[in-house]
């Protein structure tokens, strides 16, 4: 298949997922033997064209204006989409199938979709409604629908946990075949030839100190507060401990404040953002890794920290429930509950043995179910069907319009016949 893949983040621009994500999959359909067209934004000094080992990515600029908000600046960003699509296509012929990225790239994706008659398919990696759990403003409304309109024009979506299935048919009444479930996945070779580099460790922690990890943006959904104020029962529990925070965000001063005024400033490292083998190594560098989220539709971090060979904790939330089995190959902890999270982590750092049958079952999970070959599978039959249902749709409506072409001209023939008809019946009379 010719497949273009419409994205607002590939590496190495990072975001969030959706870069990992993007990138990965393509990746893993090229080895598939099927063609990938990559659209993204250009940041920073990366060049517009690049063959990413078979992947084409496309950077485009905004247009040479100031938008006067995000929503604007998407919009622009959608536009540029669209002229280097037009570009490409005008080159190359048509692709065979468009998969747009969440609503950040939706315009450009029904833009192209309406313009060339090619089967749109979405993945929606978060909700705005569940993001901010609900809708309370102008800008949340707007992006609310957007998401609504990509869903509406898709004619198939793809999620990437049962938890998100069921919120995309609660928010937009989605027909539940519509909505596919496929995991992200993780890269089997992340982690290889990465052992633990102790004096990369001695950057955030002392020897004698248990390395507790977070790994991830800033933000309320995330959940850091509530793993900072569990800090003081971990330490009183367990005092050679040390919370390492890797990422960065708007809620950065305030997490710092909170852990001043908690007394633990010197037991929480803030380590900003971490890129490329710096991540490697801090999975590998940590004890624990904790994912404590409020909202969470599916949580690669987690994965990542597994194949890692960390324990986790995770809240009992979203895909993240569903990867963790408690106690089994990781830990659970009441989502926002602050006590719960402290516990699951201290019987972590209590029960060696538990820390082993944990991280090995946890590693035979990733290596079984988030593979990108399997993914990638599920991806392509996806494709297929959104392609099979594009061409019954074509069929449909030229049916319909031939259809309507034999009922015009039945209704022009209609009068001729009923002349010939009537003068017919004057000849029988005047006979007679």
């Amino acid at each position: 298949m010719k497949i273009l893949m419409l994205t607002w983040e590939y590496p190495p621009r990072v975001v969030g997922g959706i870069s990992r994500v993007v990138h990965d999959l393509s990746k893993t359909l090229i080895k598939d033997g099927h063609e990938v067209t990559v659209i993204t934004y250009k940041d920073g000094d990366v060049p517009y064209f690049e063959d990413d080992k078979g992947v084409k990515v496309y950077r485009v600029d905004n247009y040479m204006i100031n938008p006067n908000n995000f929503i604007d600046w998407v919009m622009q960003l959608n536009f540029s989409m669209v002229a280097k699509a037009n570009e490409i296509i005008a080159k190359e012929g048509e692709f065979d199938v468009i998969h747009a990225h969440d609503w950040l790239v939706a315009n450009a994706a029904k833009t192209l979709k309406q313009s060339y008659n090619i089967p749109l398919v979405s993945t929606i990696h978060a909700t705005e409604a569940g993001r901010n759990s609900g809708i309370h403003d102008e800008t949340q409304r707007y992006i609310n629908d957007t998401e609504w309109m990509l869903t509406y024009e898709s004619s198939e979506v793809v999620v990437n946990s049962n938890y998100m299935k069921g919120e995309l048919q609660r928010l937009f009444g989605l027909p539940y075949e519509k909505i596919n479930v496929v995991a992200n996945g993780v890269n089997m070779n992340l982690f290889n030839g990465i052992d633990r580099d102790y004096d990369f460790r001695r950057r955030y922690a002392m020897d004698n100190e248990k390395i507790i990890l977070f790994m991830g943006r800033l933000v309320y959904e995330k959940g850091i507060q509530h793993l900072i104020a569990a800090m003081p029962k971990i330490l009183s529990g367990y005092n050679d401990t040390k919370l390492v925070i890797a990422g960065t965000g708007g809620m950065l001063d305030e997490l710092r404040e909170q852990a001043k005024a908690l007394g633990i400033e010197n037991k929480v490292y803030f380590a900003g953002y971490m890129n490329g083998k710096d991540v490697q190594k801090m999975y590998k560098a940590a004890d624990i890794s904790v994912f404590p989220s409020t909202y969470e539709p599916f949580g690669i971090v987690a994965l990542e920290a597994m194949l890692a060979e960390n324990p986790v904790v995770v809240s009992d939330i979203g895909g993240l429930n569903e990867i963790v089995e408690h106690r089994k190959n990781g830990m659970k902890s009441y989502t926002g509950n602050a006590n719960s999270i402290a516990d699951s982590i201290l019987e972590l750092l209590y029960d060696h043995k538990l820390c082993s049958e944990i991280v090995k079952k946890a590693k035979n999970k990733v290596r079984n179910e988030y593979n990108w070959s399997k993914i990638a599978q599920d991806t392509h039959f996806t494709y297929q069907k959104a392609i099979c249902q594009s061409m019954a749709e074509k069929q449909k409506r030229q049916l319909e319009q031939e259809r309507a072409r034999k009922t015009q001209k039945a209704k022009k023939e209609r009068p001729e016949r009923e002349v010939t008809n009537l003068l017919s019946f004057k000849k029988r009379q005047a006979y007679a």
